[in-house]
């Protein structure tokens, strides 16, 4: 699944967007926490890019009618021009707070001074962003990406012995990474390439972007079948990309997770249900269910409280057997 910019997309696709900020645009009473005394939140989403994606706006749209916040919600279908124009949007209609997931970690100086000027707090949930002031947002609700990258890194080198499928002494990895720019990608890719140093058999031998999408994971995994030889493991940014690569892996008549090992980042219901057959071989959870800490945040800062400028969510990891046991009551 490719996502397009309005340039792209041509009228029709720019239409959908515009109608979407144009219908928030209505209600919107403005001012600390509006005139009625209820909080207007604007939320700029990245996409529908993935499963992962889908569950974080449902919690999201969930958690605020839950705690009677009026949630103004857009989707940049993976792009940060769109994400900047519905931030500005939010900015006119003088919502009581701004959230939203960027698409890539820079270039949001500009449009996070104007919110500033405003005396709009922003809130970045799932990804943080690099601006040259840190007082810019309020806090960033997330995982911590490092750390996830470094717990696959660490499984790795702790099964290095069952990962050399070729058993020639080496383990060849390939990476399908995130989106080109984004934090996540970013640092997953960093936590799991620091942790496999502790092995000098573990390798890189190839890394390209997948976007996030299965069908990003399916195409670069179709490619490192032909271009690379004796693959070991697979390490996968996320799920979606994971069971794209593993489609890839069946068609050239491979068993995933024996002839090549998988591990993935997020756990949602999919990526589960393929660690529980044996065709994932360890996932690190990535929670979407981001919604009641936003909005628990959201309602501290408008009221101007002090909050912390980082709230890590809690989160584990899985194997074929935890996956199996998660799997009846798993949310996403």
């Amino acid at each position: 699944m490719k996502r397009f910019g309005l340039k792209r997309i041509g009228a029709a696709g720019g239409a959908v967007l515009m109608a979407t900020l144009a219908l928030t645009a209505c209600s919107s009473s403005g001012g600390k926490a509006g005139g009625n005394g209820k909080i207007t939140m604007g939320f700029a989403q990245v996409g529908a890019e993935s499963g992962w994606r889908t569950a974080n706006t449902k919690s999201i749209q969930q958690s605020a009618k839950d705690a009677g916040i009026t949630l103004k919600f857009s989707d940049a279908q993976g792009k940060q021009e769109n994400q900047i124009k519905a931030i500005r949007s939010y900015i006119q209609q003088k919502v009581d707070v701004i959230a939203f997931s960027p698409v890539v970690e820079t270039g949001w100086d500009a449009v996070l001074q104007e919110a500033k000027r405003a005396k709009i707090p922003v809130i970045l949930t799932d990804r943080a962003v690099k601006v040259s002031d840190p007082s810019l947002y309020e806090t960033f609700l997330g995982s911590d990406f490092v750390k996830e990258g470094r717990l696959v890194g660490e499984w790795l080198v702790q099964n290095a012995s069952t990962a050399d499928v070729n058993g020639d002494g080496n383990i060849n990895v390939v990476q399908i990474e995130g989106t080109t720019g984004s934090a996540p990608a970013i640092d997953r890719k960093t936590g799991f390439e620091n942790a496999i140093k502790a092995d000098p058999k573990i390798k890189v031998i190839a890394s390209q972007t997948g976007d996030f999408t299965r069908d990003g994971g399916k195409q670069v995994m179709e490619t490192f079948l032909k271009t690379q030889k004796k693959i070991d493991v697979l390490f996968a940014h996320n799920d979606d990309e994971g069971l794209g690569a593993l489609e890839a892996i069946k068609a050239a008549g491979l068993t995933p997770g024996k002839d090549i090992k998988i591990m993935t980042i997020d756990a949602v219901h999919d990526g589960l249900t393929a660690l529980s057959k044996g065709e994932f071989n360890f996932v690190a959870e990535c929670s979407p269910l981001l919604g009641p800490q936003l909005m628990d945040l959201a309602k501290q800062v408008v009221k101007g409280k002090k909050v912390p400028k980082r709230v890590v969510t809690v989160e584990t990891t899985f194997t074929q057997e935890s996956a199996t046991k998660a799997l009846p009551t798993r949310k996403y």
